[in-house]
C-alpha cells in the first residue's frame, strides 16, 4: 500500500492526523536535518501500524515535506488505523 503524507518535523509531540482536506499529516519530534526526520518517520509509522521498521519504506520526498511511503502490510489493517484518527 502506498501512503502520501505531509510531515512537519521539529514538533513538540508525535501525532498522526488527517486535516480538513483529507490529507494525512504527521507531526514528529525529530529535526529536519541529515535524514533524521525521515528515519524517525519510518519508525513512528511502523509503531502506529504495529509493523516492523522493515515494512515501511520511504520511496519519494526525501527532502520535501510531502512524502510517499510504501507500507508492506494488509491494506485493511492500515485503513482501520487511519479511520480511527
Amino acid at each position: 500500500m502506498v501512503l502520501h503524507i505531509r510531515v512537519k518535523p521539529g514538533s513538540k509531540i508525535d501525532k498522526l492526523l488527517v486535516d480538513a482536506a483529507g490529507q494525512l499529516n504527521a507531526k514528529i519530534k525529530a529535526p529536519a536535518q541529515e535524514g533524521k526526520a525521515n528515519a524517525y518517520l519510518v519508525e513512528f509509522l511502523a509503531r502506529q501500524f504495529g509493523l516492523p521498521k522493515s515494512a515501511v519504506k520511504l520511496v519519494a520526498g526525501f527532502t520535501n515535506p510531502q512524502k510517499r511511503l510504501e507500507i508492506d502490510a494488509d491494506e485493511e489493517e492500515i485503513c482501520k488505523v487511519l479511520q480511527n484518527l
